[in-house]
């Protein structure tokens, strides 16, 4: 882990505004004086598919700007289950509940290659207290994930397994092409829509050959949404 400087953060902070999510990022309003109060290592860290960046129930020591990939936020169910209750894009910050409480409220799992920063609480509380500018990003976020959230109980997790499916293939349309989408795999759509692997299979095969969406793909991750008008009302 290298500390950083001031020079270097502000280096740091134009290497995000090129990043292509410079709008998003926590660090993007700060000025160059600002990082004079950062006393603490910032690491960028890279995770394979399937690793953990935070676990739920650990004590909560840092915040993870994601700058790419994709992460889901696990939990148990009361009868052992996992349900997967939001996934985590460019931009979105993982573990905003550090700012509130001891512990990680969930487990944080790559879905694919992801690119975090890792910000230690004590600069993000520090930088808080000092400048105005990451206050309002912060409440920025409160307010993108509890939207997040009410969206993804809403659109997912209500009607018939058509209707949950059709959402989570519109929800992940790429920002750069909102004609291609990229899926995981069944058993994680199963426990993001809570429907049986069979089912979600059953399901995605019928909009491929009614079609609504083309694999582009031999592993069935990738596809291109064909008539996104009939696939934001699937019939039963």
């Amino acid at each position: 882990m290298i500390p950083i400087k001031t020079e270097s953060a502000w280096r740091g902070t134009a290497d995000c505004r090129a990043c292509g999510i410079r709008d998003m990022v926590l660090f993007a309003d700060l000025h160059e004086d600002d990082f004079s109060l950062i006393h603490a290592p910032i690491d960028d860290l890279e995770y394979a598919p399937g690793h953990a960046v935070a676990r739920m129930g650990e004590t909560a020591t840092s915040l993870f700007t994601l700058r790419a990939g994709m992460v889901k936020l696990v939990r148990n169910t009361m009868d052992g289950r996992q349900r997967i209750v939001r996934v985590l894009r460019s931009g979105d910050v993982i573990g905003l509940e550090a700012l509130m409480g001891p512990t990680y409220d969930a487990d944080a799992i790559a879905l694919t290659n992801v690119r975090v920063c890792r910000l230690p609480l004590q600069v993000i509380q520090r930088l808080n207290r000092e400048t105005s500018r990451l206050h309002q990003r912060l409440l920025e976020r409160w307010h993108r994930s509890l939207r997040e959230a009410d969206d993804w109980l809403a659109e997912l997790n209500f009607g018939t397994a058509r209707q949950r499916l059709a959402g989570l293939i519109l929800k992940m349309r790429s920002e750069q092409d909102p004609a291609q989408c990229t899926l995981f795999s069944r058993e994680d759509m199963g426990a993001m829509l809570d429907l049986k692997l069979e089912t979600v299979s059953r399901t995605l095969n019928a909009f491929v050959r009614e079609g609504l969406i083309e694999p582009m793909d031999r592993i069935g991750r990738a596809y291109r949404i064909v008539d996104a008008e009939r696939l934001s009302s699937p019939k039963d």
